[in-house]
């Protein structure tokens, strides 16, 4: 289902035919690793080999030393509109995600009003298709307000678009309504993706370890999460549901997680890049551009995180792109809100720290942002098999840049790798055969 496909003001088959030349085409999803030329016709993938050959007419792009790729898939991204305009709106995040490769994200509903209805995954879908940037998916409420209180329409929502249901943002404290969730969802094939802490532990503005004592700040403890988790992938045993774990961030949580799969249960989970890069260290001074939920933790929990990742208890890199206007970050470390923007940084922060750091092979870096997001929420991309959609990235993974957030597309400026040295460029994004992303300056 691709919710936004009207984005075009024409016909797929009007799209002009483009051939990607002598690129290094990467495609996990069919354990495919070699030199060859990408042939796109109406808007899909036509062929792929070394022989294939452009038509007449077509639009020619030439990747030698590059590595052709799906487009990456960011299954956690908060857009804020409605209601939140001046941090972010559908169609400059949309634009966000085409800069970093990402030919789809899935937006939370956190908005105001939260996306608890079927016309407000409509407005979604219609706003992403003005856009015409990376394709947009909309995810609808667990509970209507996100109050936790009474499920929301999944069938409305689905029907409307919705790709999954969650409530992120806020956890969803009963446990009841957590499992009503689970049995419901499984009639329409959807994750139930859940934002894990329980409110009553938790309350504090980062983690709660030497780092909070040395700057008399009140922590989040690791537990709050990891009970969380763990009833969830109790709950997801007892009904069969399938439930996707939002942001994890601590060493138990990755064992509870590890567990549940060892026992079949029908758990998935995501791992932001900042959490695989940074510590709770990071909120030295105040800075108010590491304060994040959950908080960035200790060395041992992103050793763990790295480890959920390696081995697959962890099965997805999201960005948990959350911008917030300058002002509301300027305010004291208590008060200002949770977020980090991280659609334009994944890549290269996760290229330069975890593929050069011998962690994962940047096939496996590509499966996690591209071919297992796809496959774990049902949607479209995620491969470049004949026949599929032409969502596609084209990136230089040895070219080295310096982070500059008033460079980015997003609205907003919340991120602590300013000034970080990466490695790892987007030079192209594609989507249905249009390109909406291209490197145009060194």
């Amino acid at each position: 289902m691709v919710p936004n496909q009207e984005r075009q003001s024409k016909d797929e088959g009007a799209v002009r035919p483009l051939f990607i030349k002598g690129g290094r085409v990467l495609d996990p999803s069919r354990q495919l690793d070699e030199v060859a030329n990408v042939l796109v016709q109406d808007g899909r993938i036509e062929a792929i080999g070394r022989d294939v050959r452009p038509p007449d007419g077509a639009e020619e792009v030439d990747a030698s030393e590059r590595v052709v790729a799906p487009g990456f898939i960011d299954v956690h991204v908060h857009l804020r509109e409605p209601g939140g305009e001046v941090s972010e709106t559908i169609a400059t995040g949309a634009r966000s995600a085409a800069a970093g490769g990402f030919t789809g994200i899935c937006a939370m509903p956190n908005t105001t009003p939260a996306t608890d209805t079927a016309a407000a995954v409509g407005f979604i879908v219609k706003q992403a298709a003005a856009a015409g940037a990376a394709r947009v998916y909309p995810i609808g409420t667990i509970s209507i307000g996100q109050k936790g209180e009474q499920l929301a329409n999944f069938g409305g929502l689905v029907d409307a678009g919705a790709v999954a249901v969650s409530d992120d943002g806020y956890p969803v404290m009963s446990s009841h309504l957590m499992r009503t969730a689970l049995e419901y969802s499984q009639v329409f094939g959807i994750p139930v993706a859940d934002h894990c802490e329980d409110a009553n532990l938790a309350g504090g503005s980062m983690h709660e370890g030497l780092m909070s004592t040395r700057l008399g700040l009140k922590g989040i403890p690791s537990a709050a999460e990891e009970i969380m988790v763990a009833r969830d992938v109790l709950l997801a045993e007892l009904t069969g549901g399938h439930v996707h774990i939002c942001h994890v961030s601590t060493v138990n949580s990755v064992d509870i997680i590890r567990r549940g799969k060892e026992k079949g249960v029908n758990v998935t989970a995501e791992v932001t890049p900042h959490h695989l890069t940074l510590t709770d260290e990071a909120c030295a001074g105040y800075n108010t551009d590491a304060k994040m939920n959950p908080p960035l933790r200790r060395p041992a929990d992103v050793e763990a995180v790295r480890q959920g990742l390696k081995d697959g208890t962890l099965d997805v890199i999201a960005t948990d792109h959350a911008p917030h206007h300058y002002e509301t970050k300027e305010r004291d470390f208590d008060d200002a809100p949770f977020g980090i923007i991280g659609l334009e940084t994944a890549f290269p922060l996760c290229n330069s720290k975890l593929v050069e750091g011998g962690d994962i092979s940047l096939a496996e870096l590509i499966n996690r942002l591209s071919c297992v997001p796809a496959r774990i929420f049902h949607l479209e991309g995620g491969s470049l098999a004949p026949g599929r959609p032409a969502d596609i990235v084209i990136l230089d993974p040895g070219a080295s840049w310096v982070i500059d957030p008033t460079r980015m597309y997003t609205k907003s400026r919340n991120t602590p790798f300013r000034g970080w040295k990466v490695s790892g460029r987007v030079e192209r994004t594609i989507v249905g055969g249009y390109t909406v992303h291209a490197v145009t300056d060194g």
